[in-house]
């Protein structure tokens, strides 16, 4: 029901935002590569608590240094881990990581090249709509539609675009934005996430491609 993804920060929208400190990359670094480690290479049964961990972790570090981008992390953890525990117990999760995510726009919506809209708008069409979540799914377009502004050849923003156009059975525009994700450039350290996202959005197409034959 609910899957990845992910995130929020800290600067106030009418003055700039500040650098990440070089102990904020490091902790960014951490999170990113873990998450990666458990979402692709941890047995699925064993994630959760993984997540579970992880996500403990990015609370303490988003207190002692609210930075967009650890804040965008923390969203997309846990709404990662809500996508690993599933099931009504994960709906709290999901809007924690929806309020890490808004706070995130408010305070430097350009964080990690848009990071915040995508992984908001996947929740927003992951997660059931009124009375059980807060699920629109256009609400969904509009926010994938800002981080395909932003970073229009990434491989996240045109990953869940791909599958929230899918979802809306629109194949024929799935097909053209998931492979725009499959031609998305490496990024440097991201390695495991990389070669996960492209078996994500393979996997994808291939759905697509048969609902198209």
């Amino acid at each position: 029901m609910l899957r990845s993804l992910l995130i929020l920060c800290a600067c106030l929208l009418s003055l700039p935002a500040l650098a990440l400190s070089e102990s904020g990359q490091q902790n960014l670094k951490l999170l990113q590569t873990r998450w990666a480690e458990i979402n692709y290479q941890v047995p699925e049964a064993e994630r959760e608590k993984d997540f579970a961990k992880l996500a403990a972790q990015a609370d303490s570090m988003v207190r002692n240094d609210p930075a967009a981008e650890l804040m965008i992390w923390r969203g997309i953890i846990l709404s990662t881990y809500a996508g690993a525990k599933g099931g009504l117990g994960a709906l709290d999760l999901v809007k924690q990581a929806k309020a890490s995510l808004e706070e995130a726009i408010k305070l430097d919506p350009q964080a990690l090249d848009g990071s915040a809209y995508t992984s908001l708008g996947a929740l927003y069409y992951q997660v059931p709509g009124w009375p059980v979540g807060f699920g629109d799914d256009e609400q969904a377009e509009v926010l994938l539609k800002k981080a395909l502004a932003m970073n229009p050849q990434g491989i996240d923003p045109n990953y869940f675009y791909g599958d929230y156009l899918f979802q809306e059975k629109r194949y024929s525009e799935a097909r053209v934005v998931l492979e725009r994700a499959l031609a998305a450039p490496d990024r440097p350290g991201r390695e495991v996430a990389d070669e996960g996202r492209r078996a994500e959005v393979k996997a994808l197409l291939a759905k697509v491609q048969a609902e198209l034959d």
